[in-house]
């Protein structure tokens, strides 16, 4: 049954790297003028943020199996509606629906995985689950530019929608009996929400989620620049980022998976975020092509082992009760994350080097706090 929640999540994340190289184009194909253009591309964030608190909330209350069912559904019905979109404005409506919806899947799916996982190997779980998530982000780009290349954009998104109705159906099936709801094995207590940040392994993740997404804004809005400067064409910028995808994915499939179960994820966290850090201060001082793609690889090897570790921290510190919620906020993090890092770049128009430098130093210094420093840590539970 984890094999289908995998599945289900590698989707979610299928879902969105899909609409990354096509949204643009089908914006403007509908008259969408430069700051629509944007909207529309930046409206899913928001919405999905919002969608991930909310299903936070619904998971504790009702069970990860119906919020993945119905955000499944919903998704794929959703995602269907973009071939009534005739001009900009409904197509902007339209985004905002589908990333409402959308948001829905992801915290209810880890909130299953954390769940399920045996101890001693949750680890390994959160390592598994970024496998997923690292191949949607290998996959779904390509994938949605040759099929919108002899199509269209919403051939795309119907393919994704099929795929989503699917799983629904599936899950559905075989999950029903394998559903473990937080109200059923603790009382039905809600925990507030300042609690969250009244605890240092909460804080940490929240954070490193931010930082870890926030550092993909940036990598996303300024390589493809760096790259151009140099005289190439897109075609190396794609090169590039799936150099750092398929790093990250053999770390997470390969056997060094046990070193998340076997060293504290405190330390996993500094090293990752370290790593991330470091490749982007050295890929704004390098020209060099083999050069840049080594850089991509120690990014690569840093995002594997954060990942995991954000997740390993969350998991740790939150009862199975309220880990809807905490995934909830985990995911909104990450889904504000590379909103602002790609519009902080580009409002205070940094250049490459200046971008790459500025998150760099930002990354290493987090992680140097995540050793250093303790946030407020809650002495007791606190309940409503």
């Amino acid at each position: 049954m984890r094999v289908l929640v995998f599945m289900i999540v590698f989707f979610s994340f299928f879902d969105l790297f899909t609409q990354l190289p096509i949204m643009s184009p089908f914006a403007e194909s509908l008259g969408a003028t430069p700051l629509l253009t944007g909207l529309v591309v930046g409206i899913y964030s928001f919405s999905n943020t919002i969608g991930n608190v909310a299903s936070g909330f619904l998971t504790d209350k009702k069970g990860a199996f119906r919020i993945l069912v119905i955000g499944l559904t919903l998704t794929g019905l959703s995602l269907l509606c973009y071939r009534f979109a005739v001009d900009a404005w409904s197509l902007l409506a339209i985004r905002f629906l589908h990333g409402l919806l959308a948001g829905l899947i992801v915290p209810a799916a880890f909130t299953y995985l954390a769940n399920a996982a045996t101890e001693g190997k949750k680890g390994k779980s959160s390592a598994i689950s970024g496998a997923f998530v690292g191949l949607a982000a290998v996959i779904g780009p390509a994938f949605s530019g040759i099929v919108a290349s002899r199509t269209s954009e919403v051939t795309v998104l119907t393919v994704t929608a099929i795929c989503m109705l699917i799983l629904a159906i599936v899950s559905l099936i075989f999950l029903r009996n394998n559903v473990n709801s937080p109200l059923q094995v603790e009382a039905k207590q809600q925990m507030l929400v300042r609690t969250f940040f009244q605890q240092a392994n909460v804080v940490k993740a929240f954070i490193g989620a931010f930082l870890l997404m926030f550092s993909q804004g940036v990598l996303a809005y300024m390589l493809p620049l760096k790259v151009i400067d140099l005289g190439f064409d897109a075609q190396t910028s794609g090169m590039l980022l799936s150099t750092f995808g398929v790093t990250a994915i053999l770390i997470f499939l390969l056997p060094t998976n046990r070193l998340f179960d076997l060293i504290k994820p405190m330390w996993t966290l500094a090293f990752g975020m370290s790593s991330m850090g470091l490749s982007l201060i050295l890929l704004s001082q390098f020209d060099d092509t083999s050069l840049l793609y080594l850089c991509m690889v120690v990014y690569g090897i840093g995002f594997a082992f954060l990942f995991p570790s954000l997740n390993s921290l969350l998991v740790q510190a939150v009862e199975p009760a309220h880990r809807g919620k905490a995934y909830g906020y985990f995911y909104a993090f990450f889904s504000l994350g590379v909103v602002i890092g790609s519009g902080l770049t580009g409002l205070f128009g940094f250049t490459p080097l200046q971008g790459f430098l500025f998150t760099g130093v930002l990354l290493i210094f987090a992680a140097a706090g995540s050793l250093l420093i303790e946030p407020p840590v809650m002495k007791e539970k606190q309940f409503q």
